[in-house]
């Protein structure tokens, strides 16, 4: 290869997912020298305003489902398996397609990279020579993924790769390489100082709560007294960029030493890596940086579409639990703790899981195939 390749990244904010994807991506190719690397959020710079209310409505659609009214939910498994070229895949095919097409042309990337399924880009990309990969950030497979003019896709996990392969993909099309995420939790190491060692009681058990910067969770106050009723045992919540969450929680339980209260955490892998497991929602990172760290996971009420498919497979897998209401969470988490041999089980099951650091193998796989296509033309 004659000179450093750029590198285009597509990525969307539909939940904090694929941008972290995309954000992991880039350092690997930072790591290995490559400086021309750009994130785009393509349906922001293309529709800011169908991206406001697609969005707003993704979010919503978390709240609604509470009540029963879960169109999100309803829309995924009702195109799940559709063909590619029918008329709703060609539509979402469409979507960015000139504003993509202005960036290539100004940016010249030798390699194009989704973390979110944007349907134009092998379309374009193919008729402009550029080599375009996916990266699939979840554990389960939409159909709103699949193009077959797409050069590769990175999956989660080998029946992901199974299931792409069962309609109509090459083997050589599918790479397993896992969900590209920071290396803060691929390279953690115990042995460092951790700034939260000193304000946990390291004689007990502690749940870790990753409330979301929307209090996706619901009702997260008669979570903690529930589960600090199970004895010993400390509660700690991470509100993320929920300032409301985060000050109420401060008012209710200021002063109690079992539990501990945090807002949005640059460092959330060191919590992590101290606490006896985890109850969150179902996205595809938080799970893969879950099993980076070999935490266990307790999901609670996941939302119907990937984050139930994520569960699902994970669950199936013997490395997450999943519970519908507080009560059967906090009777899991019990039970958890009172069988020491489990937690150790549950640690090997994720091991096998997470073999590799998938942004580091994705970065180069891609930068391969780029430096064959460049032999190849020479």
């Amino acid at each position: 290869m004659n000179h450093r390749p750029r590198i285009l990244i597509l990525t969307a904010s539909y939940g904090d997912g694929h941008i972290q994807a995309a954000r992991a991506l880039k350092q690997s190719f930072l790591n290995q020298g490559m400086e021309q690397i750009l994130i785009v959020d393509l349906m922001k710079e293309a529709h800011p305003l169908l991206n406001s209310i697609t969005t707003t409505l993704y979010l919503k659609s978390t709240q609604t489902s509470k009540f029963g009214l879960d169109y999100y939910g309803w829309s995924y498994y009702m195109t799940r398996e559709t063909k590619p070229d029918l008329a709703w895949n060609r539509y979402f095919n469409i979507i960015g397609k000139k504003k993509l097409k202005e960036i290539i042309e100004a940016e010249r990337p030798d390699a194009v990279i989704n973390t979110f399924p944007f349907g134009a880009t092998p379309e374009l990309c193919r008729g402009m020579g550029i080599p375009c990969f996916t990266v699939i950030t979840d554990f389960a497979l939409h159909s709103r993924w699949i193009h077959p003019e797409m050069d590769k896709y990175y999956v989660a996990a080998e029946e992901l790769k199974k299931q792409m392969v069962s309609w109509g993909l090459s083997n050589q099309q599918v790479e397993v390489s896992g969900i590209p995420i920071r290396n803060d939790f691929i390279q953690y190491d115990s042995s460092t100082p951790n700034a939260f060692a000193p304000k946990i009681d390291q004689g007990k058990h502690m749940v870790l709560i990753l409330a979301g910067s929307y209090g996706v969770l619901g009702n997260v106050d008669e979570m903690i007294r529930s589960l600090l009723s199970i004895g010993d045992c400390q509660v700690a919540v991470v509100c993320g960029r929920n300032l409301k969450l985060e000050q109420k929680l401060h008012m209710q339980y200021a002063g109690q030493d079992d539990v501990h209260i945090f807002g949005f955490l640059d460092n959330i892998h060191q919590l992590m890596a101290i606490s006896s497991c985890i109850v969150s929602k179902a996205g595809g990172l938080t799970l893969s940086e879950s099993l980076a760290l070999q935490i266990p996971v307790f999901i609670f009420k996941p939302f119907a579409g990937q984050e139930k498919e994520n569960a699902v497979f994970l669950s199936s897998k013997g490395v997450a639990s999943i519970s519908h209401n507080i009560e059967e969470l906090t009777k899991q988490v019990s039970q958890f703790f009172s069988d020491d041999y489990r937690s150790i089980d549950i640690k090997r099951r994720m091991k096998l899981l997470q073999p590799k650091c998938a942004a580091d193998f994705i970065a180069e796989d891609v930068l391969n195939t780029i430096g064959r296509r460049v032999t190849v033309g020479s």
